[in-house]
Formats: C-alpha cells, sequence, structure tokens
C-alpha cells in the first residue's frame, strides 16, 4: 500500500466576495490546464487552470451554506459555486471519486504543483493567446498587444518588381 504523502502546509483560497473560504493541505496532488468547452463556459475564459486535491484534504473553512452545486447528467460531473457571486469552487468526476479539482486562480500560496498538464487540447480555441510576443501599447500603460506580422510579399507579387527588372 502507498504511503499517504505528508503535509507541508496549507493553501488558502476564496471565491470573489469572499463568503466561501476553503483550504487544502499542499502539495497538491496535480494541477493541469483544462482547454475543454464545458470548462471555458463555466470560467468564461480560453481555458481553466485547475488543482487537484484528495477529499480529505480539502477542507470549506467558511460559507459551507453559500455553495450551491450543478450536477452533470450527461458526464456524471459536479460543480460547486458561490451562490452570491457564482465563482466556481469545485468540479468533480466520476473518474477521480476521491479528488476534488479546485481553480488555481482562487488561492492566494503556492500549491506545490505547477499545471504541466493540458486536457482537451484539441479544443484549444484559436482566439486563445498561446505565448506569441506582446508589445506595449503606447498611451495605455499596463496593456500589451500582439503587433500584426507584415507580409512578406512571395516574389512576383511586388508590383513594381517586374519593372525594375527591365532596367
Amino acid at each position: 500500500m502507498a504511503k499517504a504523502a505528508v503535509a507541508a502546509g496549507i493553501a488558502t483560497g476564496q471565491c470573489l466576495c469572499g463568503k466561501v473560504t476553503f483550504e487544502i493541505d499542499v502539495p497538491a496532488r496535480w494541477a493541469w490546464h483544462d482547454h475543454s468547452a464545458a470548462s471555458r463556459r463555466v470560467h468564461g475564459a480560453a481555458y481553466a487552470t485547475y488543482v487537484g486535491s484528495w477529499k480529505k484534504r480539502f477542507r470549506i473553512t467558511s460559507g459551507k451554506t453559500a455553495l450551491t452545486r450543478y450536477e452533470d447528467k450527461t458526464t456524471k460531473t459536479a460543480r460547486s459555486f458561490c451562490s452570491h457571486c457564482g465563482t466556481p469552487i469545485a468540479y468533480e468526476r466520476p473518474r477521480g471519486p476521491h479528488m476534488v479539482n479546485i481553480p488555481r486562480a482562487l488561492f492566494t500560496e503556492r500549491t506545490g504543483r505547477q499545471p504541466l498538464y493540458h486536457i482537451a487540447i484539441e479544443e484549444l480555441q484559436e482566439w486563445a493567446y498561446t505565448g506569441e510576443s506582446l508589445v506595449p501599447l503606447k498611451g495605455f500603460p499596463g496593456v500589451v498587444w500582439q503587433r500584426s506580422k507584415k507580409k512578406k510579399r512571395a516574389r512576383g507579387e511586388d508590383p513594381f518588381e517586374l519593372g525594375r527588372e527591365e532596367m
């Protein structure tokens, strides 16, 4: 039988309004980026980053009565949200009945795991940022943008090229 990992500390988190607070023993079990349509819709973002924890190492420290739960009958998944501000708190899947997955962005401290895995990468959207070079937007401090790439013309596309060759 595998030996249970000893907790090296605690990572705390909360919803947007602060009514629901929680903690996990660290290190977390795993962390990953989820590109699935369901996670995109739940978070309203290109993808969601989760931290997985054993349920026995996850504790709601306040606001348990503020939690509401949505169960998807088709996928048999369950998601818990703060009923006041709507923040997703926990995601449970039938493949891991002893695990709970929490959005990484809700934690204040380090969780002991870096998100090294990508789930449903085939569902990555063409509009999602994938690390392209960004430059500051002049006149807008704190805003960066992806400068459009200048098209290089292939030989024969330059309208003045023919004229130059005849010279």
